[in-house]
C-alpha cells in the first residue's frame, strides 16, 4: 500500500505556515482542481480530495499538532484519520464558484441535509489512584441538545417552517452581471430554502438548547498527562436527524505524592541509616499494593538501587505492569552523643582511618599550582629557545 504524501507538501507550505497561509494555499488548489472545473478530469479530482484531506488536518490545531509530532500513523490511531466528507467538500466552496464563475449548482449543498453534531473537547483531571486502577468518572459536559419544546424545528410547539417565498425552496438566488450570472445564497432563508414564521420560545428557531448533559467517562489504568480519551456520540447534537459528535477529552493525571513517575515505571528514595548500610539489614518501602520488604546488603553505597519488577504502573492497554526502583539514600546524623562519637572513633581507628589530618583537600589542591623554585630556570631556558626558534624563522 503506497504511503500517503506529506500534507504540508500537498499545499505547498512551510511547516512553519499559520492558518492564514493554509487556508489561501488550499483556496487556490481547490479553484484549481475543482470537478467542476474539470469534468471527466480524475487526476483533478483526486487532488481536489487529496488538497481538502490535507487542509482538514493542517487547519485544526488538534489534528495538526498529532500529526507533526507522529505523521499519518498518529492520525489513524487517534482516530482523527481519514479524509473529509465529500460533502463537505464540495458545499464549502460550491459557493466560491457559483459566485464567481456562474457554475457549481450541480453540487449545490442541501441546507435540510442531516448534519452531523460538532466535536467537544474538554480537560479533565484524573486522580493518581484512577492510574493504579482504573475506574470510572462522572462528567457534567455542556452541549448543544436537540430543542425539546419544538423537536428541532425550530417552530413553536413543533410546527415546520414554510417554504421561502424569495428563493422558492432553492436556497439560492441568481442575478445577472454583464456576462456572467451570479448564484448567491438567499438572504431571507440563508440557504435553508425555509423559513420559520412562528419561531419556538424555548430555542428563539435555532432548533438546539444548551443544556448540561451527564456523561460516565471510564479511564482505563496506565493513562499519563496529555492522553486523549474519544467518546464517542458524546459531542453536540446533530441537525436535520443527523448523528451526534463525539467527546474527547485531554487528560491531566495527578503526579503521585510519594513517588516520581517515569511513564509506567516509579522511582523512590529510600532513606537509610548509614550503620544499616554499613552492616546490611531489611528494609520496609512503600508500594503501589501497600509495603515491600527489600535487603541491603552489608557495605551498600549512597545511590545503590533496587529493581522490583512488575511493581510499577499497569501500561495503556496491555497486561503487563512497569517497574519500582528503589533509590537508596544514605543518612548520616548530623547530632551524636558522646557514647556514639567514641564508638565512630573506635571505628575508624580500628580502620586506620585519620580523622585529623595536617593537610586538608584544599592543602593538596593549593600544592599542585606551588612551582619549585629551580622551575624559573627551567623556563627561562624555554623561553631562550623559542626565542632562537623564531631567529632561525626569520
Amino acid at each position: 500500500m503506497a504511503s500517503k504524501p506529506d500534507y504540508y507538501e500537498v499545499l505547498g507550505v512551510p511547516r512553519d505556515a499559520d492558518e492564514r497561509a493554509i487556508k489561501k494555499a488550499y483556496r487556490k488548489l481547490a479553484l484549481q482542481h475543482h470537478p467542476d472545473r474539470n469534468p471527466g478530469d480524475a487526476e483533478s479530482e483526486e487532488k481536489f480530495k487529496l488538497a481538502a484531506e490535507a487542509y482538514s488536518v493542517l487547519s485544526d490545531r488538534d489534528k495538526r499538532g498529532i500529526y507533526d509530532r507522529f505523521g499519518h500513523q498518529g492520525l489513524h490511531q487517534a482516530g482523527a484519520g481519514g479524509g473529509p466528507d465529500m460533502n463537505d467538500i464540495f458545499s464549502s466552496f460550491g459557493d466560491i464558484f457559483s459566485e464567481f464563475f456562474g457554475f457549481g449548482g450541480g453540487r449545490p449543498r442541501d441546507p435540510n441535509a442531516p448534519r452531523r453534531g460538532d466535536d467537544l473537547q474538554m480537560q479533565l483531571d484524573v486522580p493518581f489512584e484512577y492510574v493504579v486502577h482504573g475506574g470510572s468518572i462522572p462528567l457534567r459536559v455542556p452541549r448543544r441538545e436537540t430543542c425539546e419544546s419544538c423537536h428541532g424545528t425550530g417552530g413553536r410547539d413543533g410546527a415546520k417552517p414554510s417554504t421561502c417565498s424569495s428563493c422558492k425552496g432553492v436556497g439560492q438566488v441568481r442575478h445577472s452581471q454583464g456576462l456572467f450570472t451570479v448564484q448567491t445564497t438567499c438572504p431571507r432563508c440563508r440557504g435553508r430554502g425555509e423559513v420559520i414564521t412562528d419561531p419556538c420560545p424555548t430555542c428563539r428557531g435555532e432548533g438546539q438548547t444548551r443544556r448540561e448533559h451527564d456523561v460516565t467517562v471510564r479511564i482505563p489504568p496506565g493513562v499519563t498527562s496529555g492522553n486523549r480519551l474519544r467518546i464517542r456520540n458524546e459531542g453536540e447534537d446533530g441537525r436535520n436527524g443527523g448523528p451526534a459528535g463525539d467527546l474527547y477529552l485531554l487528560l491531566r493525571v495527578e503526579e503521585p505524592d510519594v513517588f516520581e513517575r517515569d511513564g509506567a515505571d516509579l522511582h523512590l528514595a529510600v532513606p537509610i541509616d548509614f550503620t544499616v548500610a554499613a552492616l546490611g539489614g531489611e528494609v520496609e518501602i512503600p508500594s503501589l499494593e501497600g509495603t515491600e520488604s527489600i535487603t541491603i546488603a552489608a557495605g551498600t553505597q549512597h545511590g545503590d538501587v533496587h529493581r522490583l519488577r512488575g511493581e510499577g504502573l499497569p501500561r495503556v492497554n496491555r497486561s503487563d505492569r512497569g517497574d519500582l526502583f528503589a533509590h537508596v539514600r544514605i543518612e548520616v546524623p548530623k547530632k551524636l552523643s558522646k557514647r556514639q562519637r567514641e564508638l565512630l572513633q573506635a571505628l575508624a581507628d580500628e580502620g586506620g582511618v585519620k580523622t585529623k589530618t595536617r593537610h586538608g583537600f584544599f592543602d593538596r589542591i593549593k600544592s599542585l599550582f606551588e612551582r619549585p623554585a629551580d622551575e624559573d630556570a627551567d623556563a627561562d631556558a624555554d623561553v631562550d629557545v623559542d626565542d632562537a626558534e623564531d631567529t632561525a624563522r626569520d
